[in-house]
């Protein structure tokens, strides 16, 4: 009898690939192998422990063994449309906290603690503190004037037609290049700040600028890195006018994420943005489950990976 195979050691979100898109293949588990069956029967192995969030398009199928897979090792995986910009369900790996659920709820229901964290999420987004006295539906206001300008800031730059922000989501052909791109671009930033917020252990409906959507508080994190990472993405790839921009767009994505270290970056700004609320967060009790995606401490100096 052959010796049992290792238990499985999730690796951390800050070590793993952002995002991989998957189309026109059953998935499965083959051989202790996380693999995509084509038509043809040709298997293509998914390093899937080393992956973020796996974007499931049309044409797949997936197996129990398959997402009890990705459910161990901490992957999620998110069920999308054409170009990967519907967005139809997902698969929570591990999900939120009780402790860390409670203590985003309080924040978000107190109406001077949300204030409190909607200027600090502006002032990460934007580089500048925020005016002062002013409600969140104020700061709302002031940071969509913000956004609309700097749409048109960065069209210029690339030398895009630009109009307005425009996505229907029922008839993607009928937005221009310039808004495919941008959807595209920004499923892929959403499907992987839906990834840490999961491993961290929060729910990403219970949000603070955003709310009253099953993805609210996802939206708020995206936006603090959005025109850092995916909105140039998206117009670079809109004024070449390549044959297939999703496809470009999404190549854009997983090089800028990985240039900027975003996922090392997310669960620590999502602490830091939390905590501008200046309330403790509640001890967990001694039989919480652990988060999904732990960051275990170094065991060396501040170089040391562990």
């Amino acid at each position: 009898m052959p010796p049992p195979l290792p238990p499985l050691q999730p690796i951390p979100i800050k070590e793993r690939i952002s995002v991989v898109f998957i189309e026109k293949g059953e998935i499965d588990v083959l051989d202790n192998a996380f693999v995509v069956v084509d038509v043809t029967g040709i298997r293509t192995q998914i390093p899937v422990g080393g992956v973020a969030c796996l974007m499931l398009e049309p044409g797949t199928r997936v197996s129990h063994r398959a997402a009890a897979m990705a459910a161990r090792v901490g992957t999620l995986l998110v069920w999308v449309g054409e170009a990967g910009v519907r967005l139809y369900a997902s698969g929570q790996p591990g999900g939120a906290r009780a402790d860390r659920l409670l203590y985003q709820a309080k924040l978000a229901l107190d109406e001077t603690l949300r204030l409190k964290v909607v200027r600090k999420m502006y002032a990460m987004r934007f580089g500048e503190t925020p005016p002062e006295r002013r409600s969140v539906e104020q700061l709302r206001g002031i940071e969509g004037a913000r956004v609309r300008r700097t749409y048109q800031l960065l069209a210029q730059k690339f030398g895009v037609n630009w109009n307005h922000r425009d996505y229907n989501p029922e008839s993607w052909d009928a937005s221009d290049l310039p808004n495919r791109c941008l959807s595209a671009a920004t499923a892929c930033l959403y499907g992987v700040t839906e990834a840490a917020v999961l491993a961290a252990g929060y729910a990403p409906a219970v949000g603070f600028i955003h709310t009253g959507k099953p993805l609210s508080f996802v939206y708020d994190v995206a936006d603090v890195y959005k025109f850092e990472t995916v909105v140039p993405v998206a117009f670079k790839v809109a004024a070449e006018k390549p044959p297939h921009p999703e496809r470009a767009v999404r190549l854009g994505c997983r090089d800028v994420f990985r240039q900027t270290r975003l996922l090392e970056r997310i669960i620590p700004d999502i602490e830091d943005m939390l905590a501008a609320a200046e309330v403790s967060r509640p001890i967990a009790p001694a039989e919480a489950v652990t988060l999904a995606l732990p960051n275990p401490e170094g065991m060396g100096d501040a170089g040391h990976r562990s």
